[in-house]
């Protein structure tokens, strides 16, 4: 399932997890080398041999060599980030999905929330002392199987009954 947005370009999300991919050293030489071996040799070729002997060289840090793949990278373009993504999930799969890009919460998510938000509201509308919005709020309330949990149901359904004798 995918939770980041659709609408975000792959050069976009890669700027976005670039410190997260550089940061306490998340990746480690063999991973890096890897990604690097396989956007060299897999089609459709990213980086060409020169390139990648660049951004394999040991004498420069990990840190360094990764950010200036990843730079470099971005200036090619999105479908060469794309392919980056996808060598980090076939090398470090746990690691792509611990991506901050990936952790963007769905329409689902927000949808939910203002569920329990509109319930709230309802069952504070129905705190009034008034009887009659009790009586409709009963009638809404009982008609509601489907939206809120049966239990849940009950409970509002005792407590509106207990506000009415009152």
């Amino acid at each position: 399932m995918m939770l980041y947005k659709t609408n975000q370009s792959y050069c976009h999300r890669l700027q976005h997890d670039m410190y997260f991919l550089t940061s306490n050293s998340r990746l480690n030489e063999q991973v890096v080398d890897k990604i690097i071996l396989q956007l060299n040799r897999v089609y459709p070729q990213i980086l060409s041999n020169a390139e990648a002997e660049k951004f394999r060289n040991p004498k420069a840090s990990l840190h360094t060599r990764l950010s200036d793949l990843i730079k470099h990278l971005q200036k090619k373009g999105d479908r060469h980030c794309q392919e980056f993504y996808r060598a980090l999930q076939i090398n470090a799969d746990e690691l792509y999905n611990d991506l901050p890009s990936r952790k963007i919460l769905s329409p689902v998510f927000f949808l939910a929330c203002f569920s329990v938000a509109a319930g709230f509201a309802l069952f504070w509308y129905c705190c009034n002392s008034d009887t009659k919005v009790v009586g409709r709020a009963r009638r809404i309330l009982g008609f509601s199987p489907i939206i809120i949990g049966r239990h849940v149901r009950n409970i509002c359904m005792l407590y509106l009954e207990d506000i009415s004798r009152n």
